[in-house]
């Protein structure tokens, strides 16, 4: 079964610093949670995002099992939107679509993942028991972060 989440956030600052600063696989380390041990593998000279492009991370989504995840960006509208999809990694389905948009408080940006787990029907027992949960709190995380970095 898919299923989507949706988060948006106003964040305080112009589309150049929002879109420079997640459109850089670099920085997703910084907005997820410590106990994921999120490593991003791929290194780039140019961090400039680009569709083909492809990340390769090392994660512990559950029970500090490491885990490879592979996403390829797949649509790339500069300033105002990214989607990366992944590869290899947990989900059987996994397409996060990033969204900017400016407005006069800075620009609001919208996070809408389209998941699915593997296994039918034991996938939706640990989505329902484990991982709708664990996606949320990285989100909350996220939102944490954000607000920091960009709303102090």
């Amino acid at each position: 079964m898919k299923h989507q989440l949706f988060r948006e956030q106003q964040l305080n600052c112009d589309i150049q610093t929002a879109w420079k600063f997640f459109s850089s696989a670099s920085n997703l380390s910084e907005i997820t949670p410590k106990d994921m041990n999120f490593t991003v593998l791929t290194h780039f000279e140019n961090d400039e995002i680009f569709e083909g492009m492809i990340i390769d991370y090392l994660v512990s989504p559950l029970f500090g099992i490491k885990m490879k995840w592979k996403t390829e960006i797949i649509q790339v509208d500069f300033q105002k939107s990214f989607t990366d999809f992944q590869r290899k990694g947990p989900y059987k389905i996994w397409h996060h679509h990033h969204e900017f948009i400016e407005n006069e408080n800075g620009v609001l940006m919208k996070d809408t993942v389209d998941y699915e787990l593997p296994f039918g029907f034991l996938g939706e027992i640990a989505h329902s028991v484990l991982v709708k949960k664990k996606l949320e709190n990285i989100f909350d995380y996220r939102y944490k972060i954000l607000e920091e970095r960009f709303n102090k």
